[in-house]
């Protein structure tokens, strides 16, 4: 069983829902990078997202594209990010979930980037990869690599039925139809998706995009499995970039105030 799937069990089993935060890789470099990972699973982390830097991340708003920017600048590249997930490794079994654009993957090589995840990661979530095109991906699935799909507000019946087949680990939902990125509220018509979503599958559901306050996170809790939160983190990671340890711990603090507000009945 994957580790993905294992962390929801255990969080059913206690009552719990999940907590996901979303960091970009080497932003502000992957040092840094390394002690948030540590830092947000002391904080209540159940599961770490790790963002590989693209030049051209369609799916994410102006806060992860300038966290893009600033990895890239750095350098950083997919097999880096690969190479720094074996390091986390040596020191946490915390599940991670790599978040790439296609592109990243392609030039890596499928067989290469399979052969050098495959140990190391527990899921890949791949924003303009449609299930449809999964057999790109041709291999995964048997090297225990899952693939997370994501679910929109728009998604049809049909669409909802394709997902909760091939995802794997949790379906992914998005909040809202557009871009990632912090929002004062969440649409309380996600609720009649998530809905419909549970009548078709009995995997997990998180939700995403737009979420950034206890408030919001208190709202959506008793809806989905586990909650995923990005921008609004990326935001911090910003703000303090010129004192990194401050950085680390407002970050800390921020995902310990969302992951109480979860938790509260």
């Amino acid at each position: 069983m994957n580790k993905i799937e294992d962390k929801f069990k255990e969080l059913k089993k206690k009552g719990r829902k999940g907590f996901i935060p979303f960091i970009t890789c080497g932003d502000p470099d992957l040092v840094t990078s390394k002690s948030l990972v540590f830092a947000l699973e002391e904080a209540g982390a159940d599961i770490i997202e790790l963002g590989i830097p693209f030049s051209d991340p369609i799916a994410d708003g102006p806060t992860i594209q300038a966290s893009s920017k600033r990895a890239l600048t750095n350098r950083v590249s997919l097999r880096k990010v690969i190479q720094f997930a074996k390091e986390i490794r040596k020191k946490s079994q915390i599940p991670l979930v790599l978040l790439s654009y296609f592109n990243p993957i392609y030039r890596l090589g499928i067989k290469n980037f399979i052969k050098e995840s495959k140990d190391i990661v527990d899921g890949v979530i791949i924003p303009d990869l449609p299930p449809e095109e999964a057999k790109l991906l041709e291999g995964l699935e048997e090297d225990k690599l899952p693939l997370i799909f994501l679910l929109a507000p728009t998604s049809t019946e049909e669409r909802i039925r394709l997902v909760s087949q091939f995802s794997q680990g949790f379906i992914y939902v998005v909040s809202i139809s557009g871009v990632t990125g912090a929002r004062e509220a969440v649409p309380y018509k996600i609720k009649n998706l998530i809905l419909q979503i549970r009548n078709l599958t009995d995997k997990p559901v998180c939700l995403g995009f737009g979420i950034s306050t206890p408030n919001q996170v208190k709202v959506v809790k008793d809806w989905v499995d586990g909650v995923i939160v990005g921008s609004a983190l990326v935001n911090i990671i910003d703000k303090y970039a010129k004192d990194k340890k401050l950085m680390i711990k407002e970050a800390g603090k921020f995902v310990k105030n969302l992951r109480e507000a979860l938790s509260s009945p």
